[in-house]
């Protein structure tokens, strides 16, 4: 029977596998309770296997149900990609980033672009995490994290080590800048959702209370900066424009090593010169890195 199980259903068991939980899963799908419940337990019938043990406050899978979950995801993933490369023959580039990087650092440089490459439309997607199925033929990923391992495409390179600095507006500026981190950690502190300032916080073993200002992203706390609400923390090429165009000031950086890296990933394409990989070559040499053919 296992030849008559519905695509539905996988996309069901995935979902309910993923949270534990049949009506979280109902919710996430925008179907009822029971219409979850139902679909499961007809695919468990369809294998001849339990999935999922049943609990009081939610669901387990099973040693079976967690290699079919392994299995199912992967063809899920293989569907997804194909259908975005039917979708997508002789569209867009797309390029799945932060939402950040897409505002700090692409959308200044994408005039630039345009005059050297005016036959290539790029179109952007922003995540808040690392893209969860593989990519298409037209797609490229940019995201920081300490390994390349999850790479959603099969080439990838590393862009930069992330080197964290600590900005202000200029119109901040004092006689004793550059400060110590001890200073630094006494003034109005900008801070994202990466939470860098508590942790720095906690590492200098400061009990008094400081002023934290929180958003929910980099680019966000970068523009608080700029019109001198405080100081923030950011990857160097979040903000090397702005301190070439002196909108901010660096006055503190950390000398550890942050172990955390930028990284680019694509599919590997059939000739150089096609748009994908112009793209690539492109962020490859902003970054001053060689091409890749």
């Amino acid at each position: 029977m296992v030849h008559n199980v519905n695509l539905n259903a996988l996309r069901v068991f995935a979902i309910a596998a993923r949270y534990g939980n049949f009506l979280r899963a109902a919710e996430a799908l925008n179907i009822s309770h029971g219409a979850v419940s139902q679909r499961i337990k007809q695919l468990e019938l369809d294998l001849g296997i339990t999935l999922f043990e049943r609990k009081a406050r939610g669901v387990s899978l099973t040693p079976n149900g967690e290699r079919y979950r392994e299995a199912v995801e992967e063809a899920l993933s293989i569907l997804a990609t194909a259908a975005a490369d039917l979708e997508r023959v002789g569209a867009p580039v797309i390029l799945h980033l932060g939402a950040s990087f897409a505002s700090r650092w692409l959308m200044p440089r994408m005039k630039c672009f345009a005059a050297q490459f005016p036959s290539v439309s790029i179109t952007t997607e922003t995540h808040e995490e690392l893209l969860q199925r593989n990519l298409g033929l037209n797609e490229i990923a940019i995201w920081p994290a300490k390994t390349s391992n999850k790479a959603p495409g099969g080439q990838v390179i590393r862009l930069a080590e992330l080197q964290f600095v600590a900005v202000c507006s200029p119109h901040l500026l004092r006689p004793d800048w550059p400060l110590d981190l001890k200073t630094v950690l006494s003034l109005p502190l900008l801070q994202d959702s990466n939470r860098r300032w508590e942790r720095l916080i906690d590492s200098a073993g400061r009990c008094e209370r400081n002023s934290l200002l929180n958003f929910d992203r980099s680019a966000l706390a970068l523009e608080a900066a700029i019109n001198g609400h405080g100081v923030a923390i950011a990857p160097t090429y979040l903000i090397a424009d702005d301190l070439a165009a002196e909108r901010l000031v660096e006055i503190w950086r950390n000398p550890e090593s942050s172990g955390e890296y930028l990284f680019m990933s694509w599919v590997a394409q059939r000739t150089a010169r096609n748009p994908v990989m112009q793209t690539v070559n492109w962020i490859l040499s902003e970054f001053g890195l060689a091409a890749v053919h």
